[in-house]
């Protein structure tokens, strides 16, 4: 017969083990709510990440693409989408309203047209880069051309330029030639191409046998050589702007680009391309 004693001390430790199992349910159903819970809660430490749509000259592809990189790493949570195009055809899609939170140009006159039309804030634009209007020709062409006489003679059949009306690039190109009094007498050599790179795609194919882009394009390819640099004198200095779309949706974000390109660093890649900086 078990002792009154034995029975209570058996019950015990019954009892002690029924009341840490009841806490360890307890404790397990505590954690998982939380666990539950923290799902449900977004954190306050994670960034949210925004898109900019950055609409830029085609001239000022491959320096932004580095700058893209360079900024990825200091900002994740930011994606730079660029919309690389001629200035005019560009600034005629955020006058349309296409979405655009920065406008990068290759003239002057296309940021001011922006600003003259309330679409960007004249306080958040500057002109921050200058560039140069040089002559193309093949790599391995056989035609010496060392100035615009030269682009009269016979064994020159096509000569590139930019849409005047759209493309910064090839409008410096007509100002150029008009200055000099050979627009004209050209007028059956000349092809226009929509943008300055394909203005220099002609060249570098052989579809052109000289082309006026910008030196900073001329650098970008080894199919093509600079024949000779347009004389400054004779066309508007090429300077480019960069301001922030009045429309976007991402305020801080754009603001924090527009001033990241104007540090010592951006400004730094763009002269590696060619650029010159304004003061």
């Amino acid at each position: 017969m078990i002792k009154p004693a034995k029975i209570s001390v058996v019950l015990s430790l019954v009892l002690s083990m029924i009341l840490v199992m009841a806490g360890c349910g307890t404790a397990a159903k505590d954690h998982t709510a939380s666990q539950a819970a923290d799902k449900n809660t977004p954190t306050s430490t994670a960034a949210k990440t925004v898109e900019l749509t950055v609409s830029a000259a085609a001239s000022m592809t491959e320096a932004l693409e580095e700058i893209q990189e360079d900024y990825k790493t200091k900002y994740p949570n930011i994606t730079l989408n660029f919309n690389f195009g001629a200035s005019g055809a560009l600034q005629q899609q955020i006058e349309q309203g296409a979405p655009a939170d920065l406008f990068l140009s290759a003239a002057a006159k296309n940021m001011e047209a922006l600003v003259h039309k309330q679409l960007i804030d004249a306080n958040q634009q500057k002109n921050v880069l200058s560039n140069e209007l040089v002559v193309v020709v093949s790599a391995d062409g056989q035609v010496p051309v060392a100035g615009f006489a030269d682009l009269s003679k016979s064994d020159i059949k096509n000569i590139a330029i930019g849409i005047p009306e759209s493309v910064p690039a090839g409008s410096y190109a007509k100002e150029a030639l008009t200055k000099t009094n050979f627009w004209d007498s050209l007028q059956s050599k000349i092809v226009q191409g929509k943008d300055v790179r394909q203005v220099l795609q002609y060249v570098a194919t052989g579809n052109a046998d000289v082309g006026f882009v910008y030196k900073t394009n001329a650098l970008t390819s080894d199919k093509v050589k600079v024949a000779f640099a347009v004389d400054p004198a004779t066309y508007t200095p090429v300077e480019y702007p960069i301001g922030i779309v009045k429309a976007t949706k991402h305020r801080k974000e754009a603001e924090n680009f527009y001033t990241y390109l104007q540090t010592q660093e951006a400004l730094d890649v763009f002269e590696k391309y060619g650029f010159s900086v304004l003061n």
